[in-house]
């Protein structure tokens, strides 16, 4: 998947409450349920299993540790995939 169809994909909006979190996803803002994970949203926003990068507030989060660090209000979210070409 390119980064043009991961952003498109993030702009997308889940049907959560009108007081639910907002973080942004590569520059879109976008209402969570709370308690969202990291992994949890990668794997809504695409479907590679292998070449994806995710940093939370600008810090790199390792792929091991997705599926145990909870979004909250006010994140800043990049979720990077790899393509292959030039």
């Amino acid at each position: 998947m390119t980064e043009d169809a991961t952003q498109t994909r993030t702009e997308a909006r889940t049907d959560a409450p009108a007081d639910a979190p907002t973080i942004t996803v590569n520059g879109a803002p976008r209402a969570i349920a709370a308690g969202l994970t990291l992994g949890a949203l990668v794997a809504t926003l695409t479907a590679a299993h292998r070449g994806v990068a995710a940093a939370v507030n600008e810090d790199v989060v390792p792929r091991g540790d997705w599926p145990t660090t909870t979004l909250g209000d006010g994140d800043r979210v990049e979720i990077l995939t790899a393509v292959q070409g030039g």
